[in-house]
């Protein structure tokens, strides 16, 4: 028979048929826990719950005749109640993993103390003056249990606790939730404070080398005797369940080795005892295995526990030599032996052990490291980059941007390393032709990657390279160098050294190449071409580089130049300065078209004009890029320049379009309107598409603060983009091949419309009033549309006219690309512009993109109202925003944000947030947010919903938040306004954390 069995066969054996002369309530309670929990294989309610009851029973004040409340009497009915609660516990064999899941501390500190009580531990003595081996076993494990269980709860109250949601909000529930904090705070203050006695007696246990004994039902019972019945049984050394000797070591080691790693947050020397202890359970469990353990040990938090003490502390012991690359590690960037580091990374690149994101990690620490001053590790950063780069080759992932960023400037020693690891990260006999072929790959790109001929010759020299690319690999390697640059003249077999090679005519004008593709200094760059050019007279040196462009229109000028010399100076000159100003080297792009300009001023006019013109788009550039970006207007001259050019009537000069774009641009971003509308030549508007769009910007801008009869411009601006964007069904190819998007039109349509779209691709417009207004016009056009569903809106969307007489003629595709392609630039501009926020947000929900809609949607209120903090304006949340924001929730099936969304209203849509409310299928909080309903109405719905349902905790939330007094209806209009602001601010805010 079964210990159990034999506890219950016990118990029941002991019960009285009649009941004993006490009260009945105190009979029944007894022969409940019998019943349920003796024979019963799963009692509801469980056990756990039953000593909860039972203790809060007996621990209950009492009220004397003066109505004065008093501490719980110590009579007969506490006392069998208490004896309930400890049959339970001992019924659970005092596992303490269940009753600290199911039990508060204030409830299982009253269990414990119990516990104490019953086995004969005098009251207020110290348990650390205790001599365990000189008590009785109960007594002693009593007293490990109370030690080991303190232990246990300053630990968990060390984690970090997942917030339970609150309950019904009921005075008297709130208030006993409030005092049980306050009595756990308070009970854990003492914990803490005894907790280096509770270490120093789990200590002295592991020194017992005895077996113990807890109380069981059946002990419990004889104890609780009239002390002339207790035959001394309990005072045995057999009485109660047997707990091993070897069991007690094991739970108590673990427990201890958990309070240890706890305090080794604040002191490191600790981590050797809590790695001793936890060490030490380890092997207790090898020993005698986790079955036998009457208390359970969680095997995965202990191998966590062991790891992590593994790699916090460090010994010279045989363990230690066997540690973990983790731990190995951890210790050297510890000590700041770095280059320790690199060889275990070096060895693991055969291995393949560690993970590549603490590879990452290790390297991203040696990174912050070096960017804090410490020099010395540029070096160690770039070897475990190498590292990781050859060990990412040989598993076929992507090669980190770091390692490209590091060999940007690539040296003798770098490229030493390199071959160093990846000859030891590969083992030629034994490696599979797939790893093989990936190292040839990576090398081979590597060399194609190269311009410094000693670093080629470095690698296709090496013996890896050789062994790993067949002859004909090698030979069709060097002919993709020598298509790439004519003057490299690899050798197709192994060299030695590149110092072997000796100089030659070709290595010099390589070299001098090298300098001159270099080179941004335009007097250096002249002194290399006429190097080059007394070295060699059949070289066109302004082809060397493929990055050197010259627009077609300026190259067929240039390439007219008899003189050789002159020509390649001033094409490379040109492009090289083109090639700064779009990178936005201003300074030496402004260096090198002075130069140029000098340069052609001597024999050509035509270029001379060229280069001006040039020079007066660097210098737009850089006054957009410097003072303009303060706000500072540009100086007059510049001003005047940019009047002239447009103006200008030079035959034959070769003219870039993008250089009348932004001189219209500029004009308009700088508010020249008077010019562009009064003062403009008239031939120059009818000649020059630019300036007549332009014109008509301006002129409508001009006009939009006053009344509408005045806008006839604003018309005139329609009916031109209305004309640009008119097409036939004859496709037009463009210069590069391709199929324009718009398709066939008149010649001048055309350009203007090239012109048009022109300014929109380069980012030339800034001025918001500009922006805004050509927002609004293919806003408009776009909703013209007869097929048109959900309507885009824009700011001064009412200019326009409303309808086109010939709709079928307009190409709403290409109008549909500008929209999104104006909204998307304009935001760079302005990224807080809450109209182009709206548009941008309208644009994602004509398109389906609804979680990307209600993003600007939340953004733009958000930019308008200080993250809600303000209300937002009622022009910006209008009812077609809120609706639009309802649909977009309502699709993404979060229907509470539905329902709190049709409050925003104006009038508020009941049906929509009923409807959605009946939901059951929500991706949302649901609950979580009735807290930001303010509509008593919908509250009410949503307590009788719950109530249907049979939703008892969730129609507890619903009738808290009818229940706040702020939601009375009897208040005044503006506490009532206020509670829904705040609801109102609350919840868009929440919305934002979650959509931004």
């Amino acid at each position: 028979m079964s210990a159990e069995a034999a506890d219950r066969e016990a118990a029941t054996s002991s019960r009285p048929c009649t009941p004993p002369q006490t009260s009945w309530f105190e009979f029944l309670l007894e022969e409940a826990l019998l019943e349920q929990h003796l024979q019963k294989p799963s009692p509801d309610p469980p056990p756990v719950q039953l000593i909860v009851q039972f203790l809060e029973q007996a621990s209950k004040p009492s009220v004397n005749e003066q109505n004065q409340v008093q501490p719980p009497p110590d009579n007969k009915r506490n006392r069998i109640l208490k004896l309930l609660a400890l049959k339970v516990a001992a019924h659970l064999k005092w596992d303490l993993d269940v009753l600290e899941k199911s039990l508060s501390v204030p409830v299982l500190n009253m269990l414990l103390n119990e516990l104490l009580c019953i086995s004969k531990v005098p009251p207020g003595t110290k348990h650390v003056d205790v001599d365990l081996s000189s008590l009785p076993p109960t007594t002693a494990m009593a007293i490990l249990l109370y030690n080991r269980w303190a232990i246990r709860t300053i630990v968990q109250s060390s984690f970090p606790v997942k917030q339970v949601k609150p309950g019904p909000p009921q005075l008297n529930v709130m208030n006993q939730m409030q005092q049980e904090k306050e009595l756990t705070e308070n009970i854990l203050k003492v914990l803490k404070e005894q907790a280096a006695d509770s270490i120093l007696v789990l200590e002295g246990a592991l020194k017992l080398n005895k077996d113990l004994y807890v109380h069981t039902i059946r002990t419990l019972d004889l104890l609780a005797m009239e002390p002339g019945m207790v035959n001394g049984e309990t005072e045995s050394s057999t009485a109660g369940l047997k707990i091993s000797a070897e069991e007690i070591q094991c739970q108590v080691c673990y427990d201890l080795g958990a309070i240890y790693f706890q305090q080794g947050s604040t002191n490191a020397a600790v981590h050797e005892n809590a790695k001793e202890k936890f060490f030490k359970t380890k092997e207790l469990i090898a020993k005698n295995g986790s079955s036998s353990l009457h208390f359970t040990i969680d095997e995965e938090r202990l191998a966590g526990y062991c790891q992590a003490c593994g790699v916090l502390t460090s010994s010279s012991d045989d363990a230690s030599q066997q540690a973990t690359p983790y731990s190995q590690i951890h210790s050297c960037m510890k000590s700041g032996n770095y280059q320790d580091v690199v060889k275990i990374f070096l060895e693991d690149n055969l291995t393949l052990s560690l993970p590549v994101q603490f590879r990452q990690s290790v390297l991203r620490e040696l990174f912050q490291k070096a960017q804090q001053g410490n020099d010395a590790l540029d070096e160690v950063c770039f070897k475990v980059c190498v590292c990781n780069t050859v060990c990412d080759v040989l598993q076929g992932r992507t090669i980190d941007i770091q390692f490209c960023q590091l060999f940007l400037k690539p040296s003798k020693e770098k490229i030493d390393f390199l071959l160093e690891v990846c000859s030891r990260s590969i083992n030629l006999e034994n490696a599979s032709e797939a790893l093989k072929r990936k190292m040839a790959a990576f090398l081979k790109n590597l060399c194609l990657g190269l311009e410094d001929l000693q670093l080629v010759f470095m690698i296709s020299s090496h013996e890896l390279f050789i062994k790993l690319l067949k002859d004909d690999e090698r030979k069709l390697l060097i002919d993709q160098m020598r298509k790439r640059s004519p003057r490299i003249n690899l050798c197709t077999k192994p060299v030695t050294s590149f110092y072997d090679i000796p100089a030659s005519a070709s290595v010099n004008i390589g070299q001098l190449e090298h300098q001159l593709i270099l080179s941004v200094d335009p007097w250096r760059i002249r002194q290399i071409l006429i190097e080059l050019h007394g070295m060699t007279s059949e070289r066109q040196f302004w082809t060397i580089s493929n990055k050197w462009e010259v627009p077609n229109v300026y190259g067929n000028v240039i390439l007219g130049i008899k003189d050789n010399l002159t020509r390649d100076l001033v094409y490379i000159l040109m492009a090289k300065g083109l090639h700064c100003c779009a990178i936005k080297d201003f300074v030496h792009a402004k260096q090198l078209f002075a130069a140029c300009l000098e340069l052609v001023t001597e024999f050509s006019p035509k270029l001379r004009q060229v280069m001006l013109n040039e020079m007066l788009l660097l210098d737009i550039y850089t006054h957009e890029a410097g003072a303009g970006v303060s706000g500072e207007r540009p100086p007059s001259d510049l001003i005047s320049r940019v009047r002239g050019y447009l103006e200008m009537r030079v035959p034959d000069i070769p003219l870039r379009q993008v250089i009348a774009e932004e001189c219209v641009a500029f004009l308009l971003n700088w508010r020249e309107n008077e010019y562009l509308t009064m003062q403009v030549p008239l031939p120059l508007v009818q000649t020059n598409p630019y300036v007549k769009l332009g014109q008509l910007l301006a002129a409508t801008c001009k006009e939009l603060p006053g009344p509408k009869e005045s806008r006839r411009t604003a018309k005139d601006l329609w009916e031109v983009v209305v004309q640009i964007c008119s097409v036939s069904n004859q496709h037009k190819r463009g210069n590069d091949g391709r199929v324009s998007l718009i398709k066939h039109r008149e010649s001048t349509l055309g350009i203007m419309y090239r012109c048009f779209m022109g300014t929109l691709v380069f980012f030339s417009l800034q001025e918001p009033l500009v922006l805004t207004t050509i927002l609004s016009l293919f806003v408009k056009l776009h909703n013209v549309r007869e097929d048109i569903v959900n309507d885009i809106a824009a700011e001064h969307i009412s200019i326009w006219p409303s309808s086109i007489p010939n709709l079928q003629s307009v190409d709403f595709e290409a109008v549909a690309v500008t929209v999104k392609e104006l909204v998307s630039y304009a935001l760079t501009i302005n990224a807080n512009n809450h109209f182009w926020l709206i548009i941008q947000a309208d644009i994602y929900f004509a398109t389906n993109q609804y979680s990307a809609a209600l993003h600007y949607y939340l953004q733009a209120g958000a930019v308008c109202s200080d993250f809600f903090n303000k209300m937002v304006p009622p022009d910006v949340y209008t009812d077609q925003v809120i609706k639009r924001m309802i649909k977009c929730c309502s699709l993404l099936n979060c229907h509470t944000q539905v329902a709190i969304l049709c409050q925003f209203l104006r009038e508020v849509d009941y049906k929509t947030a009923f409807k959605a409310l009946q939901e059951q299928n929500s991706h949302d909080a649901m609950d979580s947010y009735y807290e930001y309903i303010w509509d008593v109405t919908i509250l009410e719905y949503l307590t009788y919903l719950h109530h249907k349902r049979g939703e008892t905790d969730k129609r507890q939330i619903a009738i808290k938040a009818i229940g706040q007094t702020e939601l009375n209806a009897s208040n005044p209009e503006e506490v009532l306004q206020l509670a829904a602001q705040r609801r109102k601010k609350k919840f868009l805010q929440a919305m934002a954390k979650l959509y931004f």
